[in-house]
Order: structure tokens, then sequence, then C-alpha cells
């Protein structure tokens, strides 16, 4: 049995890696990425987004607060009493003894409604003082006592 020659009109078959353009081992060429696709995609994403967007921003409706009129602040009905560093007591503005403390607090909250009253002490005093000065208002009927920094 002899071995026919293939026509010289046909050509030799290529193997299927090197007809389809996939490197084979021997081929030292690098693949690269297309690059165009990519920022057209991200273009339209770009364009989606400004026209999604809205331009003037919305925002939630509040009422902001207003400050305070001078009026209003200078007449505040808080009462605060104040322990001095050398242990003396001014309720407000007005130097009093502890002596009579119950009977003004009893005094001034008998014909308000609120039952808050504000202690500031100074910083060097010691606790005993102003606990003093908040048991004399929880005697007197008060319901809130709170303590100020300065």
């Amino acid at each position: 049995m002899e071995m026919l020659e293939a026509p010289r009109n046909f050509r030799a078959a290529r193997s299927v890696e090197q007809g389809m353009g996939i490197a084979t081992a021997g081929a030292r060429s690098k693949a690269e990425i297309n690059m165009t696709p990519m920022i057209d995609v991200l273009l339209v994403l770009i364009i989606i987004f400004m026209v999604i967007t809205p331009l003037t921003p919305t925002g939630l409706r509040t009422l902001v607060p207003q400050p305070p009129d001078a009026a209003e602040h200078e007449s505040s009905r808080d009462i605060v009493v104040t322990v001095e560093r050398d242990g003396s007591i001014r309720l407000n503005a007005e130097r009093i003894e502890l002596l009579t403390l119950y009977e003004r607090l009893s005094q001034i909250y008998s014909a308000r409604g609120d039952t808050v009253l504000f202690v500031r002490g100074d910083q060097h005093l010691e606790f005993r003082q102003i606990a003093a000065v908040m048991d004399i208002a929880k005697g007197a009927g008060l319901q809130r006592v709170a303590l100020m920094t300065n």
C-alpha cells in the first residue's frame, strides 16, 4: 500500500489551537485586554447617573429653632442655688443663710408649677456642702435637683 500524497491544491490542515488564535505553550505572545469597550460602558454609566440624579437638592422640611429673645432670656424663671468657695450661699443673686434656705425655697416653689432647682458649687468644695443644699431642697418639696457645672 502506497501512501497517497495530498494534491498540491490542498493545504495541510492546521491544528485547532492555531486556527482559533489560541496561544500554544510554545508561543511567546501575551494576552491583552481591549480597554475600549470598558471605557464605553463606564461613560454610559456616568451619563445614566447624571441624568438620574436630581439637579436641585431636596431635603426634609424641618423647623429650625430660633434663638430666644433678649427680653425672654433676662426674665429667666430658673432658680439657681450657688454655693461659694467660702461656704456662703446665693439664691440666684440674693445672698442667703443655709438656715433660711428651706423657708425661701418653700415660699418660691409653692407658687410655681415646676419643681426643678439648679445647684451650682465651686469646684474646690467638698460634696457634703452641696449635698446639704440638695437635702434641704428635697425637704422643701422639690422633685428634681440638677447640678450645674461652670
